[in-house]
């Protein structure tokens, strides 16, 4: 008699539509309430984003809605991806993605570093991948216009979200008082979103042939993780951090509330 085995409840995530992405987050972050998980922090904030950019399509805010739609699915896939390969096989998680969803098992982390592992994999590598993949190579030019105005949502959402517990939690606001204007840590990857690295290492891959641009994709995907763990930081900063989860007094179910 064969034993059958029953299939994580976040495999079959891949979605073929905008909308078939919102159901799929849906889904984690039921999974992540539920199971009171830290997975579902990035995925609450990632819905949002899903949800800005399906209204932007809808209002005709981007120059060609199809294509928009088509970058969102692809980039969404590549996270939704990782999160499947993490829950079901480990080992064959990307490390920059196994970096920010290792980190979600640990209690010292603030929220704010969780979200922003997320956005350093997501934007510093599959947003890249996801621009090339979603036109022929010649025509990425055309794609430039689309392509900022999705960073600039997903920037704008960081920093929306960073206020917004920034007012619920106070002791938040010793983050920015310690790190001012430093280049380094949890700032390092704010000015990566706004230096618009994304763009340059999108226009770098659609000049490599297949074989070429895999091995430069694995290569960023280590160099990126290498920035984020920057994120994590040890010393004075790590202390400091500390004082703010320890204001952190939520159940993680809430804090995920909070961030949808």
């Amino acid at each position: 008699m064969t034993e059958t085995t029953n299939p994580h409840p976040l495999s079959n995530l891949q979605a073929d539509s905008i909308d078939g992405v919102l159901l799929s987050l849906d889904r984690v972050i039921e999974w992540a309430k539920q199971n009171s998980s830290r997975l579902g922090y990035f995925a609450a904030l990632y819905r949002k984003v899903t949800r800005a950019v399906k209204q932007g399509i809808a209002d005709g805010s981007f120059e060609d809605g199809p294509r928009m739609e088509r970058l969102d699915v692809i980039f969404a896939n590549r996270y939704l991806n990782a999160l499947e390969r993490y829950v079901t096989t480990p080992e064959n998680t990307p490390p920059v993605w196994l970096l920010a969803f290792e980190t979600s098992g640990r209690w010292q982390p603030i929220v704010l570093q969780h979200l922003l592992l997320g956005m350093n994999a997501h934007i510093n590598v599959d947003l890249s991948v996801a621009a090339v993949q979603c036109v022929p190579s010649h025509g990425l030019a055309g794609l430039k216009a689309d392509f900022f105005k999705i960073n600039a949502i997903l920037a704008a959402l960081v920093q929306e979200t960073k206020e917004e517990l920034t007012a619920v939690w106070p002791l938040l606001r010793v983050l920015d008082r310690f790190v001012g204007k430093s280049d380094e840590g949890l700032t390092n990857v704010g000015m990566w979103l706004t230096r618009g690295h994304a763009w340059l290492r999108a226009e770098e891959l659609a000049l490599l042939g297949p074989d070429d641009q895999r091995a430069r994709i694995a290569d960023l995907d280590n160099d990126v993780t290498k920035l984020g763990q920057l994120i994590l930081p040890t010393g004075w900063l790590r202390i400091v951090l500390l004082l703010v989860r320890v204001g952190e007094l939520r159940f993680v179910p809430t804090i995920i509330e909070i961030l949808e």
